[in-house]
């Protein structure tokens, strides 16, 4: 016997106990992915229990996604609970997504049902189901900057506002900062997210040459002179699709323009959490940036939290009425739920766990990649490969397509219409390891295969 569950007295009816023990396990690292359990048999005369209670505790492990029976050979511990919903028809992995993986050690599944369950004994449901401040209560403010100084070190509460998501931040902030006919600067490929807000808006975005270290100071003066933006949107650290991280020394450059310009800064910083020692380039120019920190590429996207950081008082009142009208408001449980997280530590083994899985998964990619050119972050959710000059996007992508694969071309990126001849490959999106190896095969296979074979009718 390998393992032995300690069952909680408060865990409900005993098979549930079985599969919470198992559950914590996980989380704990007493159990790791692909560890062979005991049988049914063994489990339950360990336990003193009979053979159906096991069984019934090993199909709900199973169908909860802890575990993985294999033919001939017994149950494991699984690696992954990730499932990704409505993938397209044809499609066998959809690498089109940047999700983070969700690795068995996580545990978010039973760290949303134990923090549910904490919540409820608590304060009740129904205190969560009114409206609620725009921009997060004053206790969830303070919490969420307690948590974000340790990398932004100007975070305060009263510069904070709780987002339901990057998204409805960035729409929020547009509307604070500009009106229809402005000008925004940002990287000549950036997220497809910020060009349908500024396309919504009336904002035009215009593309400023970069070199290897990211935005040109340069070419952002000429810019500044030539168009008289409002603002400039950045992506310094794990940048959507580069993969480029700015150096200390360019972010340093970027925000003496920026103040010498007297501009305002949006900086998402969505994949920030998963490289920390990167110092946002909001904390060099605080009192001109719009901090937008998501918990979508380090946790989960389907939480729906972001933390903004403005200039002062003043501004988070305005970026707070403007996210009223966008999204009313953030998911009161939610919140509370997040806020637990943060305080507890919860939030922390979520992303050393995602953190971990992501480093592994860019191994196996540079492994299956070598030879490519392509650009990755060690610790990021994706690649940026290169194509050969053979291959069009279109061609390209329609090909992996009708072999089961799903990418995205670097069109959806380009803000001034000529983009990058590459792809993006969201590596977290592949259920398992396993899977992202079949997929990467796929992507090779198609990278080595003559285009003009293709076009042969």
């Amino acid at each position: 016997m390998d393992w032995c569950p300690t069952i909680q007295s408060d865990s409900g009816p005993l098979y549930e106990g079985i599969v919470e023990a198992l559950s914590r396990d996980i989380a704990s690292g007493r159990l790791h992915r692909g560890q062979r359990l005991p049988t049914h048999r063994a489990l339950a005369r360990a336990l003193g229990v009979d053979l159906t209670t096991v069984t019934r505790a090993y199909n709900e492990a199973r169908r909860r996604g802890l575990t993985e029976a294999r033919v001939g050979q017994g149950t494991f511990v699984a690696e992954s609970r990730l499932r990704i919903a409505r993938t397209p028809a044809g499609i066998d992995f959809d690498l089109s997504m940047n999700l983070p993986p969700e690795p068995i050690e996580a545990d978010l599944d039973g760290r949303i049902a134990r923090g549910l369950a904490e919540l409820r004994r608590e304060h009740g449901f129904s205190d969560f189901l009114s409206y609620q401040h725009a921009g997060g209560s004053e206790s969830d403010r303070g919490t969420a900057a307690d948590w974000l100084r340790r990398r932004v070190r100007s975070a305060a509460a009263d510069r904070l506002i709780v987002s339901p998501g990057t998204q409805s931040a960035l729409m929020a902030i547009l509307l604070a900062l500009t009106g229809p006919g402005d000008t925004v600067l940002t990287d000549r490929l950036t997220y497809p997210g910020f060009k349908a807000a500024a396309t919504a808006l009336g904002v035009h975005l215009i593309g400023v040459e970069a070199d290897r270290d990211g935005m040109s100071p340069a070419a952002l003066e000429a810019a500044c002179r030539q168009h008289a933006p409002k603002a400039v949107y950045l992506i310094p650290t794990i940048h959507n699709p580069t993969t480029l991280t700015i150096p200390a020394a360019r972010r340093e450059q970027l925000a003496a323009a920026i103040r010498r310009h007297e501009l305002s800064l949006i900086e998402d910083d969505a994949y920030g959490s998963l490289d920390p020692r990167q110092q946002p380039i909001a904390t060099l120019i605080p009192e001109r940036s719009y901090l937008a920190a998501s918990l979508a590429k380090c946790i989960a996207p389907g939480l729906r939290v972001s933390f903004v950081l403005v200039p002062d008082r003043a501004a988070a009142a305005t970026v707070t009425h403007a996210l009223r009208t966008v999204s009313q408001m953030p998911v009161p449980l939610t919140v509370a739920l997040v806020m637990r997280w943060l305080a507890d530590g919860s939030a922390d083994s979520i992303v050393a766990a995602i953190t971990a899985e992501a480093a592994a998964r860019q191994r196996l990619a540079a492994k299956a990649l070598s030879g490519h050119s392509y650009a990755a972050h060690p610790k990021g959710h994706h690649v940026w490969l290169a194509l050969p000059p053979a291959w069009t996007r279109a061609e390209f992508a329609a090909h992996v397509q009708r072999q089961g694969l799903a990418v995205v071309t670097s069109d959806s990126f380009g803000v001034d219409g000529n983009p990058e001849h590459a792809i993006r490959v969201a590596l977290g999106a592949a259920r398992s390891r396993a899977d992202l190896l079949a997929a990467l095969d796929l992507l090779v296979t198609a990278l080595r295969s003559p285009a003009y074979a293709q076009r042969i009718v």
